[in-house]
């Protein structure tokens, strides 16, 4: 299971509801570039998925092709993540566009001994530049939000050691419950002189329990080892995971996702590709955003041939991240949907009115879980 982080396929029934309407990220991509040079991606199908200039359909690709509708409400990394395993969130996680109040601010200063500075939303890499020297000189935690629900703590490397940046993103997890339980906190970690600051790669997520059970339990309940690759333990809490590989980059990502694959004879591989989120959707680049999916194109073959006769490989992504519209933060999007069973072939066959809750469920039949009854949505894709 591959999740190329932010690749949303269209716009939501409801985007307008989010500020989202007209938003497209695969397919205003593909305007944006002139036309999406995929050829891996497009031979497995992602043609079928959408109309994508570029990317024309094939009537006989050997995936089975979608998109994915998305229940929970909310549009960012822990929701559709959880929603892939059959987690519906129905009450979106709190979120904070003019800051934190007192009462998760004070405790958070008083508990790490350091004062906080920024506490507002703002584009991560914009505030680092705004707030670094400050930061640098006083030694306070800068301290922002998004469109999504996330306290995010930035702190330059050189004047705030990585552990305690980490501890201090462990404190603010405890403090950040009942009603301002928020989906997740991040540690962002930066380096560099002002003018200058750039994040490094040693970003750190703490996410909320999820509810148990879901399908990574039914999967593990079968015998199966879950294998997380990049930051699939982050964002599940190190729940029912079993074997985590923190990356620093999609390329280490792939390539251990191949290891694993030539290495082991059976169990879960679920893998977290990050960049087209982080580096490019956020910051508004088209051209990288698409690179990054070459990048990540041209390895398909490898991960291909690594796989074992019956196997099972999903492609999807959890929710968008336009970067061809003014806004620099997530959209609610439909997720794509490649699934391709080694040894088969779809004929492009499409899925049709799809969840996302339906990958879960049909990665746990695959691997023998029990079936999950009423208790967790989705149904079969027909491989």
């Amino acid at each position: 299971m591959i999740v190329l982080d932010a690749v949303g396929a269209g716009a939501l029934p409801d985007a307008a509801e989010y500020g989202d309407e007209g938003s497209s990220t695969l397919g205003n991509v593909a305007q944006a570039v002139g036309g999406l040079d995929l050829p891996n991606m497009e031979a497995l199908g992602l043609g079928n998925v959408m109309p994508l200039a570029g990317c024309p359909p094939q009537p006989g690709s050997p995936a089975v092709a979608g998109r994915l509708l998305e229940r929970s409400k909310g549009k960012d990394t822990t929701t559709g993540h959880w929603e892939m395993m059959g987690i519906v969130t129905p009450t979106a996680f709190p979120t904070y566009p003019h800051g934190f109040p007192d009462d998760v601010i004070d405790p958070f200063m008083n508990r790490t001994g350091r004062g906080v500075i920024g506490n507002k939303a703002a584009s991560g890499t914009e505030i680092i530049q705004e707030l670094g020297e400050e930061h640098q000189g006083t030694g306070k935690w800068i301290v922002y939000t998004s469109a999504d629900s996330v306290f995010q703590i930035a702190a330059h490397e050189g004047t705030i050691p990585l552990e305690e940046l980490y501890e201090g993103s462990r404190v603010a997890r405890e403090i950040l419950t009942g009603r301002h339980a928020v989906g997740r906190v991040i540690a962002r970690p930066f380096e560099g002189e002002p003018g200058h600051y750039e994040r490094t790669p040693n970003r750190h997520d703490f996410s909320l329990e999820p509810p148990l059970p879901n399908f990574l339990t039914t999967i593990r309940d079968a015998g199966n080892t879950v294998y997380g690759v990049g930051k699939i333990s982050d964002i599940f809490a190190g729940q029912d995971v079993d074997e985590s590989s923190p990356t620093k980059s999609n390329v280490e990502g792939i390539s251990r996702t191949v290891e694993l694959l030539q290495e082991i004879e059976s169990g879960f591989v679920f893998v977290n590709l990050v960049e087209t989120d982080m580096l490019w959707g956020h910051r508004n680049d088209p051209v990288n955003f698409h690179r990054c999916l070459q990048d990540f194109d041209r390895r398909l073959p490898d991960i291909l041939e690594a796989l074992h006769s019956g196997d099972l490989l999903v492609i999807s992504s959890d929710h968008g991240c336009d970067p061809t519209t003014p806004s620099t933060d997530h959209s609610r999007e439909h997720a794509l949907l490649l699934a391709y069973a080694a040894g088969r072939n779809a004929a492009g066959r499409v899925h049709e009115e799809g969840e996302l809750a339906d990958i879960g469920f049909s990665v746990n039949s695959w691997l023998g879980g029990k079936s999950p009854g009423r208790k967790l949505p989705g149904r079969l894709i027909e491989l």
